[in-house]
């Protein structure tokens, strides 16, 4: 026990001076701002428009696979209202293009619907294999811009 005691001088008068070190005032800390939900964010912008390339006597479907080739290269596909975008461009396509962009829009709204249950990703990868699937539609229809 002696041994003991002659550390309780030195312990308290550190535990003491320790409280007393510091004589500035704290400053509150500044209020934190408001977490940002998925609602109030704004999208990330979707990739620049394509000039409509059957109005200037480019083959129809050429513009659907352009937009497939941009959002691909992008990584934006998943972006809300990019497949909208392609599915809207494809009505000028070949039956072919269109119909490969409407299996597209149609992964994507069930990719949609899926958002946070355990069937989102498969479904992501549902979306991703239409566009692949597509890209394919897109060179076999001699459409270059596919990539």
């Amino acid at each position: 026990m002696p041994h003991s005691r002659r550390w309780l001088p030195w312990v308290a008068t550190t535990l003491s001076l320790a409280g007393c070190g510091h004589s500035t005032p704290t400053q509150p800390a500044p209020p934190a701002a408001p977490p940002v939900t998925a609602s109030a964010a704004a999208p990330p912008p979707a990739p620049p428009s394509v000039p409509t390339a059957e109005a200037s006597g480019a083959r129809p479907g050429t513009r659907t696979c352009t937009d497939l080739n941009a959002a691909v290269t992008q990584a934006t596909l998943m972006e809300p209202g990019v497949v909208d975008r392609i599915a809207a461009a494809a009505s000028t396509a070949d039956a072919p293009v269109a119909d490969a962009a409407q299996r597209l829009a149609a992964a994507y709204a069930k990719a949609t619907t899926s958002k946070g249950t355990a069937q989102e990703p498969d479904a992501v990868a549902a979306v991703s294999a239409a566009a692949a699937d597509m890209a394919g539609v897109c060179a076999e229809s001699g459409l270059e811009s596919a990539g």
